[in-house]
């Protein structure tokens, strides 16, 4: 068996393209604790995830997380299921093909857009297969990621270079490492904001900031998220026109008995509802779209802690999905990481003559095609 996948084919004068490759976390194919199985193991075993020596976590994870919790992650899903399949995947589809349709209103030269998940389906590996196989001889990973984190970005670019290591033609590659303090993305969180402020009668007592948690040594040992967490909040205040009573950080998504970043969310949300705070507002900044952490955890279960503890209103701000504002700042962060790869001058006429002449000359040196 050949160790290299085969390459797709080729023709001398193919008009080679640019290809960008939005790179996401991942999703069960279904609602069941089948597919949630399946899910779950692929990404449980990544060591960016969960940094347990192996022999200790492959037996926790099989003997344990995989038999008592894909029943009850699949009903959490079941609830946020949607007709057209996963959040997640549903709104990352959207995001690709209207990022296709604003990159057309600026750029010329030929290229495509493809969608890659670390776990699940679309794989990344399906993901840069579509693109080389339209003659994309270079590739842009965008990570929906705002924040730089060892668990999630640098777990997207693993999944890519495990790929490029079964390929005999390795395209070019640029990675796009964060955009927590980009002025557009930090202008497309304020406009989401602003617009749900308008429709729900003006600013909550407490603006909350709720990012996705790590574990606290993954900052000990030197990973920069949770800087780029507080960074972002505090951008986004100043652009808000927040002072620092009217809004809060926390984070979400503990898992297991170690400590995680604080303060963990669920505590602060019992807080302020004890506080008999009259109306909170929460928004989820690092979660390009929404998915079962942002409609399940967020949306229900921390209304639920909120109120259950003497809190008033509450709302969850939906995250960017597919908005305007946020493919309008998607397609400026992909733009300047394409410089020198993409032309707004592009002579379509004149490239087609180009790939003529190449694929005479190497007829004439014995080329088949």
């Amino acid at each position: 068996m050949a160790y290299y996948n085969q390459e797709p084919p080729f023709q001398h004068g193919d008009q080679l393209k640019v290809g960008i490759l939005l790179a996401n976390l991942g999703t069960p194919d279904a609602p069941t604790a089948k597919a949630l199985r399946t899910y779950l193991q692929q990404f449980l075993m990544d060591r960016r995830v969960v940094e347990i020596p192996r022999f200790i976590w492959c037996w926790i994870l099989h003997c344990i997380i995989l038999v008592t919790r894909p029943k009850k992650s699949a009903e959490k899903y079941a609830m946020v299921w949607t007709k057209q399949g996963s959040p997640l995947l549903v709104h990352a589809q959207n995001q690709a093909k209207k990022l296709e349709g604003f990159l057309v209103q600026e750029i010329q030269s030929p290229f495509a857009v493809a969608l890659g998940m670390s776990y699940g389906n679309p794989s990344m590996k399906s993901a840069i297969e579509k693109l080389k196989a339209q003659h994309c001889d270079r590739i842009l990973v965008f990570p929906l990621y705002p924040q730089y984190a060892a668990s999630s970005t640098a777990a997207a670019f693993d999944s890519v270079w495990k790929v490029l290591l079964k390929m005999r033609n390795v395209p070019a590659i640029r990675t796009i490492k964060h955009y927590h303090d980009h002025p557009a993305y930090i202008a497309a969180l304020a406009t989401n904001i602003r617009e749900h402020w308008r429709i729900n009668g003006g600013k909550p007592s407490k603006l909350v900031m709720s990012f996705h948690g790590v574990p606290k040594f993954h900052l000990l040992k030197g990973d920069p998220y949770h800087c780029e967490c507080h960074k972002t909040a505090r951008l986004l205040a100043e652009t808000l026109e927040l002072n620092k009573e009217e809004y809060t950080v926390a984070f979400q998504s503990r898992f297991g008995k170690q400590e995680w970043l604080k303060p963990y969310l669920a505590e602060t949300l019992e807080s302020l509802g004890k506080a008999k705070t009259k109306r909170i507002d929460v928004i989820c900044p690092g979660f390009s779209s929404d998915c079962l952490e942002t409609l399940e955890e967020i949306a229900m279960e921390g209304k639920h802690i909120f109120q259950a503890n003497g809190g008033g209103e509450y709302h969850y701000i939906p995250a960017l999905n597919d908005s305007d504002a946020w493919i309008h700042a998607m397609t400026q962060i992909a733009l300047e990481h394409l410089q020198g790869w993409v032309s707004p001058e592009w002579d379509k006429v004149q490239a087609k003559k180009e790939a003529e002449m190449t694929k005479l000359r190497a007829q004439s040196l014995g080329a088949k095609q």
